[in-house]
């Protein structure tokens, strides 16, 4: 038994990782916070699950001076983009986030 895909369905069974995921298969790069503020997520749990995708190989990950900047990693094997891919296809579309307003 390939208990990798095991790993593969698991790290996508969570709703806020596959949301994240459908936000970083456009190929850009997605800061944390950028991910926080469209999926209503905090930092700390932000971080976890981009911690998860990473170590499933899904995402890769850039540092910028303080930032973290995580895309769509390109090494998939093209059976998990399959199936990455037709997950996708069957979610809506995310709502484009307003930005949240900052104290003066």
């Amino acid at each position: 038994m390939d208990t990798r895909i095991d790993d593969l369905l698991g790290v996508l069974s969570e709703p806020k990782r596959l949301r994240a995921l459908q936000l970083m298969w456009d190929g850009d790069e997605h800061c944390v916070c950028e991910l926080m503020d469209r999926l209503g997520a905090t930092q700390s749990r932000m971080s976890r699950h981009m911690a998860r995708l990473k170590a499933a190989g899904l995402v890769t990950d850039r540092r910028d001076a303080q930032w973290v900047r995580y895309r769509r990693s390109p090494d998939l094997p093209e059976a998990w983009t399959e199936i990455i891919d037709t997950i996708l296809r069957a979610l809506p579309p995310l709502s484009r986030a307003q930005p949240k307003k900052r104290a003066a």
